[in-house]
Formats: structure tokens, C-alpha cells, sequence
């Protein structure tokens, strides 16, 4: 009786302590992520939605977590305040200008806060600083635009299959060129004419050249041609002259 009332008083003393070290395991995992051992100072900001964010999600400045939310407040119908408590040692870094938008761990990730770069020239920021916030992009938003956007390449896709199938079917003007072996061969017949009567105009033409009552008509296009042509070459001359006397001197 006495030996199992001595093995029963280890097994509980075993049981106390390791109660007791899951107990202050705890209570440091807990104060770490609350930066209980740390300190810090508050900063707070307003949104029109929150988007899922929670009391104890991280903050984060340039890419790096330097705090969590401690408070999540509705101040009205479209006000939340939320609260953050960031790290004594990067408030050095931390501008009045920076802007404080709501982001995710990754695609189906928890919420956190991120704090963007501030200006060189903007003052620190103090305990109790109010930051801009930027609207988040709802998730419902950007789906609700997609399906849109399927939509409508949906009924894009079956314009084109239908215009396809008249076109397979010979019907309209692309349908009949492309099917109807006939309206082919006319339109490369009319192809073939206009190719004759530009010859045609061609040789009238020439041949108008020739006839008297035209012949001094074309002699003063062909010296007007030419006196364009002369004139062309004496400016071209003296700039090539002027570029000379330049470089001479």
C-alpha cells in the first residue's frame, strides 16, 4: 500500500510539473505574439470594412512583423477603428505618412495589417498617431468581376461560333467567297479587268503624248518637271557650299 502511494505521489508531482511547463509555454508563446516582453507603442487607424482582420493578427512594416491589432472598435455605420500596438525599436522608421492597408498571410491566408514606406522628410510618428488607411479589395469584388467578365466573353464565343457556322454555310459575303466556288471566279474576273483597263489607260496615255493638239500640254508638264528638278539640285548645291565655308572656318 505504501509503495503504490509513493509511485502514485511521483506520477502526480510528474503530472503537476509538466502542467505547469505547458502552462508557462503557453503563457510565452501567448506574450510573444501580444509583445507582452517587449516594448511597444499604439498607432491607431480608421476603414470602412476590415475585411475579416482580428484582434492579434500581425502588423507588419517592409515585409517584416513588428506588432499585432489590439482593438477592433465600430465607431459608426461606416467607421471601424482598429488599434495597433507596434515595437519600441521601429518607430524610428515609421512616418506620419505612411498608410496602413489590410493584406493576407497569401491567397487563403489570415488577415494582417501592413504598414507602407513614409517620406524622408515627414516626422516621426508619436504614441496615439492616427495613420491614413487604404481600403481593402474585396475578394467578393473581384469575383463578382470575373464572372462578369466570363460572361461576356461567353456570349463573344457564341457570336463567333455562329458567325463561323454562316460562314461554313456559304450565307453573306465572306460565306459565298470563301464557299460558292462561282462568286470566287467572278471576283477574280474583276480582278482580271481592272488589271486590263488600267493597261489600257496606260497606252491612251502614251498615245495622247504623241497627238498635237496634246503634245504642247505634255511639254510644259516635262519642263515644269524639270525646272522643279533644277531648282532642286542648285538649293542642295548651296547648302553643300554653306556646310564648307562652315567647316573652313
Amino acid at each position: 500500500m505504501e509503495i503504490h502511494t509513493q509511485k502514485f505521489k511521483i506520477r502526480l508531482g510528474l503530472f503537476i510539473a509538466g502542467g505547469l511547463s505547458l502552462f508557462t509555454l503557453a503563457i510565452f508563446i501567448i506574450g510573444k505574439q501580444k509583445n507582452l516582453f517587449n516594448p511597444v507603442f499604439k498607432l491607431t487607424s480608421t476603414f470602412y470594412n476590415v475585411s475579416g482582420l482580428q484582434v492579434g493578427n500581425n502588423v507588419r512594416f517592409s515585409g517584416i512583423n513588428v506588432g499585432t491589432v489590439d482593438n477592433i472598435t465600430i465607431i459608426n455605420d461606416s467607421t471601424v477603428k482598429v488599434d495597433l500596438l507596434v515595437k519600441k525599436d521601429v518607430q524610428q522608421f515609421i512616418k506620419s505618412d505612411c498608410e496602413v492597408a489590410i493584406g493576407s498571410e497569401g491567397l487563403i491566408g489570415d488577415r494582417l495589417l501592413i504598414i507602407t514606406q513614409g517620406s524622408a522628410t515627414a516626422s516621426v510618428v508619436k504614441e496615439g498617431t492616427k495613420l491614413s488607411s487604404a481600403e481593402p479589395v474585396e475578394t467578393d469584388a473581384i469575383m463578382a468581376s470575373l464572372q462578369v467578365t466570363a460572361g461576356n466573353a461567353e456570349i463573344i464565343s457564341e457570336q463567333l461560333a455562329e458567325i463561323m457556322i454562316q460562314v461554313n454555310s456559304g450565307n453573306g459575303t465572306l460565306g459565298r467567297l470563301i464557299q460558292d466556288s462561282t462568286f470566287a471566279e467572278n471576283m477574280n474576273q474583276t480582278l482580271v479587268n481592272l488589271k486590263k483597263s488600267t493597261k489600257g489607260l496606260d497606252e491612251n496615255m502614251k498615245a495622247a503624248q504623241h497627238n498635237f493638239l496634246l503634245k504642247g500640254y505634255f511639254n510644259k508638264k516635262a519642263k515644269a518637271a524639270e525646272k522643279l528638278k533644277k531648282e532642286a539640285e542648285e538649293k542642295k548645291e548651296e547648302e553643300k557650299k554653306k556646310e564648307e565655308e562652315k567647316k573652313s572656318q
